[in-house]
């Protein structure tokens, strides 16, 4: 939640404390009474879609430090492989050219790279067990290569989540400042004979401005001779 949505939020929590304290004023069957409901519902939104908002940035910073470590793993992995396809290069000709590192830091290039590694690496598999690669090297490549993926798609569902989030609480902002301004209308023209409550509105329904930065201290000029 940003400022706008911060002091925005305030408003209408503000505006929903004036139905409250003066709701007993307007019938119940009274536009403004539906109003001041409708801005009571506007806050419970608000306060569920700024939790996700929330969360999903906790998830996209999550997803970010374990797409990291995943990859940071894949390519550890495939390095040992290229590492050893280079020693197997006397014994295999051509094998250099089928096992390198893609350029760049593109994260789907390295996907594509480590699964052509398994492929190209399959029917050689009993030369890098000579040389001393476990076992299961293609199995715990694909391991890799899979743990990858998940850590992309989760951090891609946070970031999913929070841009949705903040989605919605620019409507709510919307539909509350609507609500808001036909309040004004109907509270001033209630209230025209009551200066005390009609201060009190204005109090609870303007938004606060947002905090000037101070300007940085000029240096003292330099006088001239």
């Amino acid at each position: 939640m940003n400022d706008n949505h911060r002091r925005t939020y305030e408003k209408f929590v503000r505006v929903r404390g004036f139905g409250e304290t003066h709701g007993s004023d307007f019938l119940a069957t009274s536009l403004g009474h539906q109003l001041f409901l409708d801005i009571g519902t506007v806050v419970a939104d608000f306060n569920s879609h700024a939790a996700a908002e929330a969360s999903g940035h906790g998830d996209a910073r999550q997803g970010t430090e374990l797409r990291a470590l995943a990859r940071a793993a894949l390519r550890e992995r495939m390095e040992g492989i290229v590492r050893t396809a280079r020693a197997l290069g006397d014994e295999v000709p051509g094998i250099q050219d089928k096992f390198r590192m893609p350029r760049g830091s593109n994260d789907r290039d390295l996907i594509n790279a480590a699964r052509a590694f398994k492929a190209d690496a399959e029917p050689l598999k009993a030369h890098f067990i000579a040389h001393e690669m476990p076992a299961d090297f293609l199995e715990e490549l694909q391991e890799d290569i899979d743990d990858f993926e998940s850590a992309m798609s989760d951090q891609s569902t946070g970031v999913g989540n929070r841009v949705a989030a903040g989605a919605a609480l620019d409507e709510l902002i919307q539909r509350g400042n609507d609500i808001v301004r036909k309040l004004d209308a109907i509270v001033r023209n209630k209230y025209a004979n009551n200066p005390a409550v009609l201060a009190e509105w204005t109090s609870a329904s303007h938004t606060e401005r947002a905090p000037r930065r101070a300007k940085p201290d000029q240096p003292p000029a330099t006088p001239t001779t």
